[in-house]
């Protein structure tokens, strides 16, 4: 496995597979405000507790989720493609009280052995990735069977209006200027597409009070890779 040693929050030379410099800047300072203000902290709570075992997160961002990490996880394998934000989340990862190591990837192609984790972290990355087929099935691909996906997305939803005016946005100026993020993608079937088994997920605006954005329809839920026997009853 072509990684550092855990928690070692060093990153290797390597060409960025993905660069949007002012776009990582912007969210950096968004993302920290909205800890509180969008009560995003809590969030993150909810979206990690219980997690054990090794973990890897797709487009871990700054590093926002690694305080929030329970400390039944024994590793964190965090994947961030975009430069700015990858030396943010190392920063960040060595102040985490689990091990973490930030590694510079892109979800299409993990850079790590097949079955290799207990469970992945998906948190708003799915809106930006370039081929969400490749990327789930990566996913799959280095949990062990039996592995659980905790996903926080956002993505479509509203009325026509709203429906709309999202994938106007999508075709026009949306993706360009918010580092390649796709406002009317459906975040659930694309895991149900790509084999997952779905368990509860919660359907919920951002922010909770205020008005109704085109990114504010998100969802917060749980995943699981097929366990052995199930995945051979489905072939």
């Amino acid at each position: 496995m072509p990684l550092r040693s855990p928690g070692s929050g060093s990153v290797k030379a390597a060409r960025d597979p993905v660069h949007h410099p002012w776009f990582a800047r912007y969210y950096a300072r968004v993302s920290v405000s909205a800890e509180t203000r969008m009560g995003m902290g809590a969030i993150r709570d909810r979206l990690l507790a219980g997690l054990s075992g090794r973990v890897i997160e797709i487009g871990a961002g700054n590093g926002l989720n690694f305080a929030h990490y329970p400390s039944t996880v024994s590793e964190v394998v965090a994947l961030e493609p975009e430069r700015s934000l990858r030396q943010l989340a190392v920063e960040n990862a060595l102040r985490a009280e689990v091990p973490v190591d930030v590694v510079p990837a892109a979800a299409e192609a993990l850079p790590v052995k097949s079955e290799a984790f207990d469970a992945a972290v998906v948190s708003l990355v799915l809106c930006s990735v370039r081929d969400v087929p490749r990327a789930l099935g990566e996913v799959r691909r280095v949990l062990r069977p039996g592995g659980v996906v905790r996903f926080f997305e956002h993505g479509r939803g509203g009325g026509p209006a709203m429906a709309l005016t999202q994938r106007l946005l999508d075709r026009t100026l949306w993706p360009p200027l918010n580092g390649g993020c796709h406002l009317a993608r459906d975040p659930v079937a694309a895991l149900r597409a790509a084999g997952f088994e779905l368990g509860p997920y919660r359907r919920l605006l951002m922010p909770e009070s205020g008005p109704t954005l085109p990114t504010s329809y998100c969802v917060l839920g749980t995943a699981w890779r097929p366990a052995a026997g199930e995945a051979a009853a489905d072939t």
